[in-house]
């Protein structure tokens, strides 16, 4: 069976529940010419067993070694390894070698499937085709099989607790330090073992987005827990692009685009807009809002208007390290629209 179509006529939410609900078994690939780039996702029995997005076909090696769980040495040994013949997957071959454990890696498995598939349930443009069959086994590297239920149920989950927690938690770029106690005495603290970790790694100079690479955890994950430090008076958030001063009370990113991003998932770009634009009146140095109002016009043949808003984002700063990251997507973006600009002034002609 061959399932494909634009996300625009079929959400890549309700793809996931179609093939969860016919219990499919197979790959589905995803396009973006927006994001030049592709996301692969792996189901069985319309469970989901491997995800990526991006051109690395073997992404957990990358991933082991930016959470500091194998070297890049090891790394480098076990895809050696395989390039030698050893017909095993990345992940057995580095339990084998000895250089990580079965449990961690199947517990950074799961992770990376996560993050994948988070990812990839944001996206609202883009071509989707799914080829019914036996799953993709060269990109599975171990036994992980996620419900495609609990991952979209995860999903709403997050979008609604980053409306929750932006009251404090605004943005990445913010940076948790442990508070002055002036000579007083605290009480003990009560903390689960994340919070103790994510305390650990707490230095004054990290900001968000650096701490979840640490950790090897979510920037989701790491943010959630940082709102309940603050909350507690555990650790007090600084802005670096404010030093001195505290994050802007109420300064509700996350929660103010909310509205924004859900009528870009559905294809309703003039909705979208007007939310964007009405936030960027509120608050002109919004990067995001920025980046997306550019999507929206580009998308409703609003070409001028998109270069326009992009040439603006990229002299807004400072911006949080997810954001910056977004440069090159935005540069392609640029270069397409200018390229499509010329051609239609060309038939014109």
């Amino acid at each position: 069976m061959a399932l494909e179509g634009p996300l625009k006529d079929l959400h890549i939410q309700d793809v996931f529940q179609l093939l969860d609900l016919g219990r499919k078994s197979g790959v589905l690939r995803v396009t973006s010419d927006l994001r030049q780039t592709a996301a692969t996702v792996c189901f069985e029995r319309g469970g989901v067993v491997a995800a990526s997005v991006g051109s690395d076909p073997q992404p957990i090696g990358a991933r082991l070694v930016r959470v500091g769980k194998i070297t890049a040495e090891e790394l480098h040994r076990g895809r050696s390894m395989q390039t030698g013949g050893d017909a095993r997957r990345l992940g057995d071959v580095l339990v084998a070698m000895g250089a990580i454990s079965r449990r961690e890696l199947e517990r950074q498995v799961k992770a990376q499937i996560e993050e994948a598939v988070f990812d990839l349930l944001g996206w609202t443009e883009g071509y989707f085709r799914f080829e019914e069959g036996s799953p993709c086994q060269a990109v599975i590297e171990a036994p992980v099989r996620s419900p495609t239920e609990a991952l979209l149920m995860e999903g709403a989950h997050r979008l609604d607790e980053w409306s929750r927690i932006g009251s404090k938690v605004s943005h990445l770029g913010l940076v948790p330090r442990l508070p002055d106690q002036n000579g007083v005495g605290s009480a003990p603290l009560d903390l689960i073992p994340f919070e103790w970790e994510v305390l650990a790694a707490v230095d004054g100079q990290r900001d968000l987005h650096s701490l979840a690479e640490v950790l090897g955890r979510s920037e989701f994950e790491v943010a959630r827990t940082v709102y309940g430090l603050t909350t507690a008076g555990v650790v007090v958030l600084g802005d670096p692009a404010r030093p001195g001063q505290e994050p802007e009370p109420g300064r509700d990113l996350a929660a103010l685009l909310v509205p924004a991003r859900e009528a870009l998932a559905q294809g309703e770009y003039d909705i979208a807009a007007g939310a964007l634009e009405e936030l960027l009146r509120r608050d002109p140095l919004m990067p995001e809002a920025r980046r997306l109002l550019g999507i929206c016009q580009a998308a409703m043949g609003r070409f001028s208007s998109a270069l326009e808003t992009w040439h603006a984002w990229s002299r807004l700063g400072p911006r949080t390290p997810g954001e910056a990251s977004e440069a090159p997507a935005v540069e392609r973006m640029r270069r397409a629209v200018e390229t499509m600009v010329k051609e239609l002034e060309r038939h014109r002609e």
